[in-house]
C-alpha cells in the first residue's frame, strides 16, 4: 500500500454518475501503465454453495456488462450456470487501485462469442478445442497429442469456435472503486443500482 504523499486522495466530485464510465476512465490508465490491466479474480459458488475462485482476463466491457470466455463445460462455467450470482476482483497494484463487482452472470449470444474467439491467436484457438477444463488429465502427453490432432485437422484453414466454448457477462448490482491511501485510510466509493438509476456513496476504509 502508499506509504508516501504523492497519491491524491479520491473525491466524489471527480467520479463519473455512472460506474462504467468510471471504469473505462480507470481502465484505460491501467491499460498503458500496468502489465495485464485485464487479468480480474472470478468469484462463484459450487453445488454446496462452497466458494471457488480463479484468475480470467476481461474481454468485453458492454454498456452494461463485464465480459470473460471460458470452456462451456469448466468449473466456473458449471458454477455460474447453476447459481448466476458471482464477483469479480481487478486489483491494480502499481496504482494502488482495486475495483470490486458483485451481479448475475448471463451467457453471451453466440455471434459474440463466435467475434471474440476469432481474435485469438491460432494457438489458443487449438487450445481450446484440445482442453477438457477442468477435467482430470492422464498426463501431458495425452494433452499434446490432442493438441497435435486439432492442429491436423484445421490445418490450412480458420479455426471454428468449438460448441463448447464461450462467453459470459457480468451484470453488476454493485461497483466499488477503491483507491489505497497512507495509513490504510483508504478511499472508497460504492455504486449500487436502483430502480432509478445508480446511488453511489462514499464507504469507510
Amino acid at each position: 500500500m502508499p506509504e508516501g504523499p504523492d497519491i491524491p486522495p479520491l473525491r466524489r466530485s471527480a467520479l463519473a454518475e455512472h460506474p462504467f464510465r468510471q471504469f473505462r476512465e480507470w481502465y484505460e490508465r491501467a491499460e498503458r501503465e500496468v502489465p495485464l490491466a485485464q487479468a480480474m479474480t472470478l468469484a462463484t459458488v459450487d453445488d454446496a454453495g462452497a466458494p471457488d475462485a480463479r484468475m480470467v482476463l476481461l474481454k468485453g466491457i458492454e454498456p452494461d456488462s463485464f465480459n470473460f470466455f471460458t470452456n462451456l463445460s469448466s468449473a466456473k462455467a458449471r458454477q455460474v450456470e447453476a447459481s448466476p450470482l458471482a464477483a469479480l476482483v481487478i486489483y491494480w497494484h502499481e496504482l494502488h487501485r482495486q475495483v470490486r463487482i458483485r451481479g448475475r452472470v448471463k451467457r453471451l449470444s453466440d455471434a459474440a462469442s463466435d467475434e471474440y474467439f476469432a481474435t485469438r491467436p491460432r494457438e489458443a484457438q487449438i487450445g481450446a478445442w484440445a482442453s477438457p477444463q477442468s477435467e482430470p488429465l492422464p498426463s501431458r502427453a495425452v494433452l499434446e497429442a490432442r493438441v497435435r490432432e486439432i492442429d491436423e485437422r484445421f490445418w490450412g484453414r480458420p479455426v471454428p469456435r468449438p460448441p463448447f466454448w464461450g462467453g459470459y457477462g457480468l451484470r453488476p448490482q454493485e461497483v466499488e472503486f477503491w483507491q489505497g491511501q497512507v495509513g490504510r485510510l483508504h478511499d472508497r466509493f460504492l455504486y449500487t443500482r436502483t430502480v432509478g438509476g445508480w446511488r453511489l456513496e462514499r464507504l469507510a476504509p
